[in-house]
């Protein structure tokens, strides 16, 4: 149980413990943030019929062509062109029948009804054909796409007044140590404040929503149990500090005598080696460590995915990018390490401090920095790979 896992290896393993959530069909208007359950098919023609795709004449036949009505977004023309004629018509409106084609307003000269050009069209231009989009019937968006502003207008205009998703898990988190505070405008010497807790559930909240807030609670295995038994009905537990191996890291004694089962304990990872993984029936309990940075890092790199997976995306894991280091990278040592970093535009720049409790540092970054271990130096100019930071 204390063999340190790579980072990979660790991910795998938590995905695969992720709770399955039912669903539940919500308005499409309150589906931001949600996650299909499954695959939406449309149940209309986007556009139902021809439309024009600019200002100007829908004309039928070689010109010169003689006005006879217009066609308005709502209010198409009645009747039929016939070859010579055109109608007036507006971005959106209905192509008259007979009509294939538009003449667009600038390149149109109007004189006593009869419209000409000396830049006629070719047939079928600034037309949007009927399902030019999508059909009826049509595979529009897969089960476990994450739902946002576009993906809104989509299922709108598809026909879907609402759309099955994944129900938001629940999740608890529990703050553990003597030394914290729950008041930060009031901490003794000995103290300070318990900002963990609100950091995760910060994190998560473009996720989760709410989330419950348990402790912070002494290094005391009976206020543990107390406090576990709070969390009977959460989906996900995430507990802040406690999960080392000192003589008062009691968090996993008491997920012991709470029922639970370790998984796997350690991880490669510079900042957050302690991070501990446990079960308790279908529910999944991910131990973080107790240093604020430490708790940012790992909370980044698996209680985010730990909850996308539990919601039902596909692709659950942070996605990386690459940057351009605008300054010289020592070698890395045994386990893998994230700087925290800023990125501006396309370069990349370590943060003054590296150490797991400096948080003034944490909030300057915007992004990880994912050095492999064992990694040689990086010169100025090299490209590295990076993790966007919400923070960033």
């Amino acid at each position: 149980m204390s063999e340190l896992l790579p980072l990979e290896e660790a991910q795998k393993r938590l995905l695969a413990l992720a709770p399955q959530v039912v669903s539940e069909v919500v308005p499409i208007e309150e589906a931001s943030g949600r996650v299909l359950a499954r695959d939406l098919t449309a149940q209309r023609t986007q556009p139902p019929s021809d439309l024009s795709a600019m200002d100007g004449y829908a004309i039928a036949g070689e010109g010169p062509w003689r006005l006879v009505g217009e066609s308005r977004a709502g209010m198409p023309f009645a009747g039929t062109l016939k070859p010579g004629q055109a109608a007036r018509i507006s971005t959106g409106a209905h192509m008259p029948a007979g009509s294939d084609r538009v003449l667009i307003q600038e390149n149109a000269e109007v004189s006593d009804g009869e419209v000409t050009s000396s830049e006629p069209p070719p047939p079928a231009r600034h037309v949007r054909k009927r399902g030019f989009d999508f059909g009826d019937g049509d595979a529009l968006l897969p089960q476990g796409t994450l739902i946002g502003p576009a993906q809104i207008a989509l299922a709108m205009a598809a026909g879907h007044g609402a759309v099955p998703v994944s129900r938001r898990p629940t999740v608890a988190i529990l703050d553990s140590g003597d030394e914290l505070s729950l008041d930060p405008t009031n901490c003794g010497p000995d103290q300070i404040p318990a900002s963990n807790g609100a950091m995760i559930a910060a994190m998560l909240a473009p996720l989760v929503g709410a989330t419950e807030r348990l402790g912070p609670v002494p290094d005391d295995r009976s206020a543990l149990a107390e406090a576990l038994a709070q969390a009977e009905g959460a989906d996900i537990l995430i507990t802040s500090g406690g999960a080392s191996v000192g003589d008062h890291d009691l968090i996993q004694h008491a997920l012991v005598d709470w029922g639970a089962d370790l998984a796997f304990w350690k991880v490669a990872i510079k900042p957050g080696k302690p991070l501990m993984v446990a079960t308790r029936g279908a529910q999944v309990v991910l131990g973080l460590p107790g240093n604020p940075v430490s708790s940012f890092v790992t909370a980044f790199l698996f209680a985010m995915p730990l909850v996308r997976a539990a919601m039902g995306v596909g692709d659950a894991l942070p996605r990386a990018q690459t940057r351009v280091a605008s300054e010289a990278l020592p070698t890395t040592g045994s386990r893998r390490e994230f700087l925290r970093g800023f990125s501006d535009g396309d370069t990349v720049r370590p943060v003054t401090s590296q150490d797991s409790s400096a948080l003034r540092a944490l909030a300057s970054a915007n992004c990880l920095i994912d050095r492999r271990a064992h990694a040689p130096a990086v010169q100025e100019g090299e490209r590295v790979t990076v993790y966007k930071l919400q923070n960033g």
